[in-house]
């Protein structure tokens, strides 16, 4: 994990938790963080969980910096960007980014207020 990856997380951790995790499971803050990774063991249901669960970066190989600028670009678009174009500008290839934008465009259906919270953020 990239240290800049690291801060992305920590971005995350604020949107979603308000800097307090929250298991993803059973909903509990009872959470406790390994010291070796970005994780959390909940000490209610005893599951292993990451910022990124229940969302759309979760199970995803894509840098949480590429993330943040697909949805800035995917949103902040006037009339929409393609998957071509949207590739060359984060750097990866067309289906990934076909991909992407699917995620994106799925949880700008739910109304997300993290969405609109990253694309406000600036790298």
């Amino acid at each position: 994990m990239t240290l800049n990856n690291d801060k992305y997380l920590g971005i995350l951790e604020q949107i979603r938790w308000n800097g307090k995790p929250k298991c993803p499971y059973c909903k509990s803050n009872n959470a406790t963080a390994y010291k070796s990774e970005k994780r959390y063991r909940c000490n209610s249901c005893y599951t292993s969980f990451s910022v990124t669960v229940g969302t759309i970066f979760h199970k995803t190989h894509v840098s949480l910096d590429k993330w943040f600028l697909a949805i800035r670009l995917v949103i902040n678009s006037c009339g929409g960007i393609s998957v071509r174009q949207l590739a060359s500008e984060v750097g990866v290839n067309k289906n990934t980014a076909a991909s992407m934008v699917k995620r994106i465009k799925e949880e700008m259906k739910q109304d997300s207020d993290v969405l609109r919270r990253f694309a406000q953020i600036r790298s």
